[in-house]
């Protein structure tokens, strides 16, 4: 579904990345893992062109290159962003915040069913419809950036570090509604420096280092080099360790 070919990318005279090539397969769940400054949030800027870089290689979306579309036009394809750090509008209730992500969309019955649905899989989201977003916890406010890109009726969703600043338990839950929602269809590209849960989820992964991919295949090999693991992203933590043997 989403194919990047030799990729690379740079603002001004400093190399963000260098020559990336990865696949996403239609109705997959596909990892891309690495440290702070790895080039990870870049990747999906350039993928979705909302960041200022010049670029060189090929971006496709089922099979058509939008490596030059506008951000909107990616968007109408079916391919959405739900960001790092969540950006909601932070004065605006839960569902006007979720309302937004239908902005440009049809209206009347139909969002209203798209609502629907997304309150159908968070269920937290409907008793608090009316409440401030700002007022919200991390969890709960991850909650609405994911409905609000819903909203959209994607065919790809594209996250940027989901779990970023959650309790551990809400890190679960979060990873474990990202796999009810890749089972109800949405193909998945996952940013994250959890490596140990993003690869539980996932049928296959990359490692992004200094801008390149140094590391690829399936998630259930690569769980197993754990020295791998340690030397690219650090060692888990004894509680991460615990949620991977009692998920």
């Amino acid at each position: 579904m989403l194919e990047i070919v030799d990729l690379s990318a740079r603002y001004g005279a400093v190399t963000a990345l260098s020559g990336v090539t990865l696949s996403v397969p239609h109705g997959a769940i596909v990892s891309l893992l690495g440290s702070n400054g790895a080039g990870k949030s870049t990747l999906l800027g350039c993928v979705t062109n909302s960041v200022p870089a010049h670029r060189t290689g090929a971006i496709r979306l089922g099979g058509e290159d939008i490596a030059e579309l506008s951000t909107d036009a990616i968007i109408d394809r079916g391919l959405v962003l739900v960001p790092e750090g969540r950006q909601l509008f932070a004065e605006l209730t839960v569902e006007e915040n979720l309302r937004m992500g239908a902005y440009g969309f049809e209206r009347g019955r139909k969002w209203r069913a798209h609502l629907e649905h997304v309150y159908a899989l968070f269920p937290r989201l409907l008793e608090r419809r009316r409440q401030i977003a700002a007022t919200m916890s991390g969890g709960e406010q991850q909650m609405v950036a994911i409905g609000r890109a819903l909203m959209a009726r994607p065919k790809i969703m594209l996250l940027d570090e989901p779990s970023l600043g959650l309790a551990p338990l809400l890190v679960r839950d979060i990873f474990r509604l990202i796999g009810e929602i890749n089972r109800q269809g949405i193909t998945v590209l996952l940013v994250e420096q959890n490596a140990h849960q993003a690869l539980r989820i996932a049928s296959e992964a990359y490692v992004l280092e200094k801008g390149r991919v140094t590391l690829s295949g399936p998630a259930a090999q690569l769980m197993q080099k754990h020295d791998v693991i340690a030397a690219y992203l650090g060692g888990p933590s004894s509680q991460e360790e615990g949620h991977a043997r009692h998920p």
